[in-house]
């Protein structure tokens, strides 16, 4: 492969139009609003990695189990949508003034919102049967246009600015949105649902008045997200291609830092999903009081919140990779304390919240990093393809959240988990496993990851960064 530095030197020969500015950054209420984006996705996606297991389970009636198969199959059947999202978005002609990724992502989010309701919704008079069949059909379409919302909101971000420290703090504010939004619904969620169902007497009547509740705003963060972000970066689309599902595999395969992040997810994203969907089954019966579960919520993902505030700092000081690895080191090392600690309600307070937080830090940074890949990417190829790229990115958190919602239901259905009733042992211990040992040993492996594979270190990116404000790729100039 040949550096991004030889450029350097045929710029000195040729002239070449400077297309962006990578050095200017662009105002701060854009990069806010992008923030809003992840608060309104959080809204509508949270609410299905932490409550639809209960849900289903609890208020509906249906097994570990098959519960462990519907959030499996639905989620792979998610990750090999999120490529023909892609395709479909960047093989788009007509783009009007409002760009290329905004309005999908709008249009998008309002029928997410609506599917959020649905899934929390199951009608009466049906079969155990029927209800296993709706909640397959009504959770895979969520999940389809799950990707037509989330990959044109990620993409967004590499055409917004290239410029490293506006990223930086786009990454803060998406993550700041995202645990935000996770911390209303692990404070708040929980306490609406029961309000309701005791109002009504049904528990299902309950989740569905708070998912309503909770989809309305979703959408709504979503319209600041698209009425406050411009488009600003501009790129050159005259050589771009038709993609089909072969560009999908070559895009991960020729992008080594894409290949590391993907690796990585795998094993961030099923560490945080397995936390968030034990959480409350580790509050009500390991700890005995499911009205621990938003207070623990509120302490954990407030501290997180503060964290990630330090990720512009972090990242301008350490750089973005060490940052990443030495936040998965520490949360590694908590919550695995936390899995051969005795139960103490106070010491796995302090544990969980370390690990979280420890965890929120490098998440965040890691939507910093996959726009950085995407450059890679034009770089490498001569060709921008935001989407798709983003897409095989999303695949991993896909199969990711199927990974834990295996972990979560199957643990529960291999250990004898019964509804609604006092657990054994055995069902205690597999709670506590997968809600410490389980997220412990994936960070450690992620921060394995990131150290051997992701290649791509800030004084790197930075020459890749100059070559693309001036319209060269690897082997020449872009478009030729």
């Amino acid at each position: 492969m040949s550096e991004a530095t030889t450029h350097g030197e045929e710029a000195k020969v040729e002239k070449t139009e400077v297309l962006n500015d990578s050095s200017k950054q662009i105002p701060a209420r854009e990069k806010i609003a992008y923030g809003f984006g992840d608060f309104g996705n959080g809204f509508m996606f949270d609410l299905g990695q932490a409550y639809l297991t209960k849900f289903w389970i609890d208020a509906v009636g249906i097994g570990a189990g098959p519960v462990a198969g519907i959030f499996a199959f639905t989620k792979i059947f998610d990750a090999f949508m999120d490529p023909i999202a892609g395709s479909v978005i960047d093989n788009r002609k007509r783009i009007g003034k409002q760009g290329k990724f905004r309005p999908i992502m709008m249009i998008s989010a309002i029928i997410l919102g609506i599917m959020t309701v649905v899934t929390f919704t199951m009608p009466m008079g049906l079969s155990m049967t029927q209800k296993i069949i709706y909640a397959y059909a009504v959770y895979m379409i969520w999940g389809l246009v799950y990707s037509f919302t989330n990959d044109p909101y990620g993409s967004l971000a590499s055409v917004m600015s290239r410029n490293s420290q506006d990223r930086s703090f786009m990454a803060t504010t998406r993550q700041i949105g995202s645990v935000g939004a996770q911390f209303i619904a692990g404070v708040a969620f929980i306490p609406l649902m029961t309000m309701f169902a005791g109002a009504t007497g049904k528990q299902a009547h309950g989740y569905f008045l708070a998912s309503a509740i909770f989809a309305i705003i979703g959408v709504a963060m979503f319209a600041v997200c698209y009425f406050g972000t411009r488009e600003n970066v501009k790129v050159n689309r005259n050589n771009a291609q038709k993609e089909g599902f072969k560009d999908y595999f070559r895009v991960i395969f020729k992008n080594g830092p894409l290949g590391a992040l993907i690796l990585m997810t795998l094993f961030t994203i099923s560490a945080m999903n397995t936390n968030n969907q034990m959480m409350v089954f580790y509050a009500e019966y390991n700890l005995g009081n499911i009205g621990l579960q938003p207070i623990i919520n509120a302490i954990m993902m407030g501290c997180s919140i503060l964290g990630v505030f330090m990720i512009p700092f972090l990242t301008k000081r350490f750089g973005q990779k060490p940052t990443a690895m030495v936040s998965f080191v520490v949360g590694a090392v908590a919550n695995i304390a936390n899995f051969f600690l005795p139960s103490n309600v106070i010491v796995f307070i302090v544990l969980v919240t370390i690990g979280y937080t420890a965890l929120a830090i490098p998440n965040g940074i890691t939507w910093a990093m996959v726009s950085n890949a995407i450059d890679y990417g034009e770089w490498r190829s001569g060709v921008r393809k935001e989407a798709i790229t983003y897409a095989a990115f999303n695949f991993s958190r896909k199969i990711a959240q199927s990974l834990a919602a295996l972990v979560s239901a199957g643990i529960l259905a291999l250990t004898g988990y019964v509804a609604n009733a006092q657990q054994h042992e055995g069902a205690l211990r597999g709670i506590k496993a997968a809600m410490t040992l389980y997220p412990g040993v994936c960070l450690a492996l992620a921060a394995v990851v990131v150290g051997v594979f992701y290649k791509l270190d800030d004084d790197r990116f930075g020459k890749i960064v100059n070559d693309l404000d001036h319209g060269r790729w690897e082997n020449g100039k872009i478009g030729e």
